[in-house]
C-alpha cells in the first residue's frame, strides 16, 4: 500500500460512527483486491463509551489485532482517545485527531482532568511528528449533520491510501440508505479537500 499503511486504528466514543467507518474501509479494501481483517471493541455504554476498531489491510492478513507500537495510522475521533491510544503508534506513524472533546464521567465528576491540546501533542510527539488536528465535527455540523463525521474522516485518509476514489464512493453508496448517500459523498469530498491543504 502507498506509504506502507497497513495497520489502522480508529478510536473514539459511542455514537461517532467508528464501526461503520471501519466497515466501509474494509469494503473498499476488499473491492480493491486486498485482504482485510478487523475487530471492534465497544464500551459499556452505547453512547459515550470507548469504541476501538482495529483494521489490518495487506495482500494477506492472519490476525485482526494490531499490537502496541505497530499502528501505521491512528484516527482519533475524540481527543482524549488519541492520548489513550497514542502508544500504539509505530515510530513516525500517522495520527489524525478530530478536535472534539467528550469528557468522560471521571472528568465530569472532577476526579480527573481533561488534557489540554499541548498535553495531547506531547503524548503524540513521543511517537511521531506526523500528526494533525482537524475540525471534523465542526465541518460536519456546518454541512448539516454531525453523523457524517465518520465519512469526512475517511475522506481525509483516502489520500494516504492507494484506493481509487470511485471505489470509495461505490462502497459508501452500498452501505448507506439512499436518503443520506449524497451528503456522505459530499463529506468524503470535503475531507479530501481539507487534507489536501495540510502536510502530513
Amino acid at each position: 500500500m502507498k506509504n506502507e499503511i497497513n495497520n489502522i486504528l480508529m478510536v473514539g466514543v459511542g455514537g461517532q460512527g467508528i464501526v461503520l467507518a471501519s466497515d466501509i474501509l474494509g469494503d473498499v479494501a476488499i473491492a480493491s483486491g486486498m485482504d482485510i481483517k478487523k475487530t471492534d471493541t465497544l464500551g459499556m455504554a452505547q453512547r459515550g463509551g470507548s469504541v476501538v476498531s482495529h483494521v489490518r489491510i495487506a495482500d494477506k492478513v492472519y490476525s485482526p489485532l494490531i499490537r502496541e507500537g505497530e499502528v501505521d495510522l491512528l484516527l482519533a475521533f475524540e481527543k482524549l482517545e488519541a492520548v489513550r491510544w497514542g502508544g500504539f503508534l509505530k515510530p513516525n506513524g500517522y495520527a489524525l485527531v478530530n478536535n472534539f472533546t467528550i469528557p468522560p464521567q471521571s472528568v465530569k465528576l472532577g476526579i480527573n482532568k481533561y488534557p489540554d491540546d499541548e498535553e495531547i501533542k506531547k503524548v503524540l510527539k513521543q511517537r511521531t511528528d506526523k500528526f494533525i488536528f482537524i475540525e471534523g465535527s465542526q465541518k460536519a455540523i456546518e454541512m448539516g449533520d454531525i453523523r457524517i463525521l465518520n465519512v469526512f474522516i475517511l475522506g481525509c485518509i483516502s489520500s494516504l491510501l492507494h484506493f481509487d476514489l470511485e471505489t470509495w464512493k461505490d462502497c459508501i453508496i452500498k452501505r448507506l440508505p439512499k436518503k443520506i448517500q449524497q451528503i456522505n459523498l459530499q463529506a468524503l469530498d470535503m475531507g479530501r479537500e481539507v487534507i489536501s491543504n495540510v502536510a502530513l
